[in-house]
């Protein structure tokens, strides 16, 4: 029997753990779950696993920063595939416990709400409204705050987190989507040395890093007409710092078309020709959310 493809990911439970499984739905892949995101990083380069799997954009929060400097400085692993989920937080808790005179919960024996600190974010107006007395509590991960309800009953604890992770803590959910808004998704990276090919994909993307020269003037306004004469859409353009001196950034750079699309090494030569550093993170299939 031939062995399974693997991917590294954010504990069970997660929004990433529900991303992964709606990516790889028909798909046989070994999840190998990790604390922390650097190694979820670290897996896949150090060959542990085929691939990982990273959120690095959300809707209410942008560009996830500690994520994006991992991807450009401390590995060298190509993009393969890039696709959106929506990030639903649910309460979770115990409903005997937290039960009132009429039999519902009670949100005023919630003693204090945990989860990670994105998530509580992406939370506040219900918790503001419904739980102004509650202690907050962040942690590494959404899963961990159900786990540490599941692990500390009696105390009126409760956590934001996913209907999956409530499922394997058997815990309730209190509440179902309290995300303060309804279009919050997350776009979910895809990164390994193993291809990843999505023929029928809708939209392929391409990834690349540019550096521009320090001693030339409007050299980013050039950059941006290579591509605005050969009329190339770019979907996201984003400066950060090179971390090699104060002052000097990068800019990240989505382009909305594969990168042996005619005119796409055309426009990357001329920025080449102008002195840029031009750095390939990757060309993909980039996969639109259909539904659960």
């Amino acid at each position: 029997m031939s062995k399974l493809n693997s991917v590294a990911l954010l504990p069970m439970g997660t929004v990433s753990d529900e991303a992964v499984r709606y990516l790889f739905r028909n798909e046989d892949v070994e999840f190998v779950y990790c604390k922390m995101i650097s190694d979820v990083f670290q897996s896949t380069a150090k060959g542990v696993t085929d691939w990982s799997v990273i959120p690095i954009e959300n809707t209410i929060d942008g560009s996830v920063s500690l994520h994006m400097d991992w991807l450009v400085h401390e590995v060298d692993l190509p993009i393969r595939a890039e696709w959106v989920y929506p990030s639903i937080q649910n309460l979770i808790g115990s409903a005997t416990e937290l039960a009132g005179d009429n039999g519902e919960w009670d949100p005023g024996k919630i003693t204090k709400v945990m989860s990670h600190p994105v998530a509580m974010a992406q939370c506040l107006q219900f918790i503001r409204a419904t739980l102004p007395h509650a202690e907050l509590e962040t942690l590494s991960s959404t899963s961990e705050g159900v786990r540490m309800v599941k692990n500390n009953p009696g105390k009126g604890w409760a956590a934001l987190g996913t209907k999956i992770a409530a499922s394997e803590m058997e815990l309730d959910v209190l509440k179902s989507g309290v995300t303060d808004h309804d279009n919050n998704f997350t776009r979910f990276l895809l990164i390994g040395n193993m291809p990843y090919e999505k023929p029928d994909a809708p939209l392929r993307k391409t990834s690349i890093l540019i550096t521009l020269p320090e001693d030339y003037p409007g050299a980013l306004h050039q950059v941006l007409s290579a591509f605005a004469w050969r009329r190339i859409n770019l979907s996201k353009i984003e400066s950060r710092p090179t971390k090699k001196k104060l002052g000097n950034y990068y800019f990240y750079i989505d382009i909305e078309y594969a990168l042996d699309t005619v005119l796409l090494p055309a426009a990357i030569a001329e920025i080449e020709a102008i002195g840029c550093q031009v750095r390939l993170l990757g060309s993909y299939p980039s996969l639109p959310f259909e539904g659960k």
